[in-house]
């Protein structure tokens, strides 16, 4: 008669858990390894397609269908009118995007009661952060280009990205409500503030650190949108920069995208070096939204 010694089997058990454990690491290490290596692979490829195409006559410059104006005693080509376009659409698109989306994650959040109603708006909204960018297109030009009657306007194609990101931003923002502390309300409530004076003065600046940087990423979505802003009628080619909220637009998106059309392969490059200033203000708007929060954030 075998007996079995419980000792070894709770040894090779625990072994067993141990590699089950390593092998685990091991994928989620190789998963994040993938990402890193492609990101820095398109970055690299990027910048070297760009090398010496980056100049500051393609920075202040038109943009042209002409590959000789590019070259070094041209008489000049660039990307400004896109650029400026770009920068007066994302920052119309966070003014609205911050009053609305956070207005609206506030109202369910705070005011709203528990019902069936608020969990039916809640569930939709949740939904819609994953409609694909054309359907907002779609939605822009039916009401802001023709319904309203705004044309291929900067306010326009600004609303219409608007809506691409709101549900993001509400869903975002109602996560950073819901981390502030309950205890937090409950002592400013006794010591007689009212709702809104709780909300204001308690909620919202700790919640701030999350509110911005969900409204970081939607911007980041935003920035780089192609279909929604082609469907309200962004131009691909404009010699001159936006000078109103009803004047038309380009942006640096749908320009890169004209260049990486046209045969000439020297148009890869001009493309290349639009990618590089695109990046480039993205990672400058990233960094003074994040300044903004951390200057404004009360546990720093």
């Amino acid at each position: 008669m075998s007996t079995s010694n419980p000792f070894a089997e709770g040894t090779e058990d625990i072994a067993r858990k141990r590699l089950i454990g390593r092998v685990f690491v091991a994928i989620c290490f190789a998963s994040t390894l993938v990402g890193i290596v492609a990101l820095v692979a398109l970055i690299v490829d990027v910048l070297y397609e760009s090398w010496g195409w980056v100049t500051w006559e393609f920075l202040t410059y038109p943009p042209s269908q002409v590959i000789e104006n590019f070259l070094p005693g041209g008489r000049g080509a660039g990307i400004y009118p896109a650029i400026v376009g770009s920068i007066f659409l994302i920052a119309l698109t966070a003014v609205f995007t911050v009053f609305l989306g956070v207005g609206a994650a506030v109202y369910l959040e705070e005011y709203a009661g528990d019902n069936w109603l608020t969990s039916f708006i809640e569930a939709n909204i949740a939904n819609l952060a994953g409609v694909p960018s054309i359907v907002y297109g779609l939605l822009g030009l039916a009401i802001f280009v023709r319904g309203i009657q705004l044309g291929s306007s900067l306010i326009a194609g600004a609303l219409t990205l608007t809506l691409l990101i709101l549900p993001i931003v509400i869903v975002s923002t109602q996560e950073a409500l819901r981390a502030v502390p309950d205890s937090q309300r409950q002592a400013a409530y006794g010591v007689g503030a009212t709702q809104w004076q709780v909300i204001r003065d308690v909620v919202l600046p700790r919640a701030l650190p999350g509110i911005m940087t969900g409204t970081i990423l939607s911007l980041s979505r935003a920035i780089g949108e192609t279909a929604p802003i082609l469907m309200v009628g962004a131009a691909t080619s404009l010699f001159v920069a936006p000078d109103g909220l009803t004047s038309p637009f380009s942006a640096m998106p749908m320009m890169i995208f004209e260049w990486a059309t046209l045969p000439e392969p020297e148009f890869q490059h001009v493309a290349a070096a639009g990618i590089v200033v695109l990046l480039t203000i993205l990672l400058l708007m990233n960094a003074i939204a994040i300044f903004i929060r951390n200057r404004y954030d009360p546990r720093s």
